[in-house]
């Protein structure tokens, strides 16, 4: 079964992006690769169970079990050795990616209170967009009263643009809010 999102970028995207850059063959038309989601858990290092709460969320949220990351140096500063458990990420393809954007863009972002769009200038000059979000709570999958502390994520939205132009024009065409 395809997502709407899927479907929307197969029937109007595809057109709209060939008619707007002139690309000569339908391969050229920027799609997303992949969508990475990933948790930093700094409280990890004194207690486990976080993480263990963290993992829960995320696995929530995207509907696959994150992996867990490790610090790949020792710093003294922060108490930190090298191989402890320092966050979880995930790693979404095919149609779990498209649900997920669908439901980022139409139910998860509308929820942030005060929300006027997303940033405009998170692309980093390759087609990919950052997306930073400070509380998992916007997600209707989290209940408020089962989590112990407010956690932010990171998503990065991969896709095969080549310029930010192209990227920009491709996200707000699926459906991103970005700023006016």
């Amino acid at each position: 079964m395809t997502s709407r999102l899927r479907i929307k970028y197969e029937e109007e995207v595809i057109n709209a992006l060939m008619e707007k850059f002139q690309y000569s063959n339908v391969m050229e038309v920027p799609k997303i690769e992949k969508v990475i989601l990933n948790m930093g858990v700094g409280a990890a290092k004194e207690n486990p169970k976080t993480l263990e709460a963290a993992v829960e969320e995320l696995t929530l949220i995207t509907g696959q079990k994150p992996l867990i990351t490790k610090a790949k140096k020792s710093i003294a500063n922060f108490k930190l050795r090298e191989g402890m458990n320092v966050g979880t990420k995930v790693t979404l393809r095919g149609n779990k990616m498209y649900e997920f954007l669908d439901k980022l863009m139409n139910i998860a972002l509308p929820r942030v209170r005060d929300f006027r769009g997303v940033s405009d200038s998170s692309f980093d000059g390759r087609g990919n967009y950052a997306l930073g979000i400070k509380e998992q709570l916007i997600f209707p999958e989290i209940e408020y009263d089962k989590i112990e502390r407010l956690r932010g994520l990171d998503i990065v939205i991969v896709t095969t643009a080549n310029t930010d132009e192209e990227a920009k024009e491709f996200l707000s065409l699926m459906g991103m809010p970005f700023k006016k």
